[in-house]
């Protein structure tokens, strides 16, 4: 598989339209010669991810939950708090739900590097 480095700017994009993108460079299913078994080696450097838009009513109704392991310890966050306090966590968040529930996709994942304002 060859590598490939992708570059993309987030600004004005949809969160959900943005992760797919990104989910699909990032398996290189845009490659001519994928193979679902074996992790490609494509860097994905998505900025300015605090300028990305939400459709319908997202920012003030969807959850993310996270459990801390203990007997009532679910904790609940609404899009809204969590895109104010760390606007790469949604993205990161929206972008593994999409990548195959496997060995694989801790090794994917770790080719997106998301940065907060213009890439130097």
């Amino acid at each position: 598989m060859e590598k490939k480095d992708y570059q993309i700017d987030a600004s004005g994009k949809i969160l959900g339209r943005l992760a797919r993108e990104v989910a699909v460079f990032l398996r290189g299913k845009d490659q001519p010669d994928f193979f679902p078994y074996l992790e490609s080696k494509n860097i994905v450097k998505v900025f300015n991810v605090e300028k990305m838009k939400f459709s319908g009513k997202k920012l003030k109704q969807k959850m993310y939950y996270r459990h801390s392991g203990y007997p009532g310890g679910l904790k609940e966050e609404k899009l809204e708090s969590l895109f104010a306090r760390d606007p790469k966590k949604v993205l990161q968040e929206a972008v593994l739900g999409m990548l195959p529930k496997n060995r694989l996709r801790s090794r994917i994942i770790k080719n997106l590097k998301i940065f907060k304002g213009e890439i130097k």
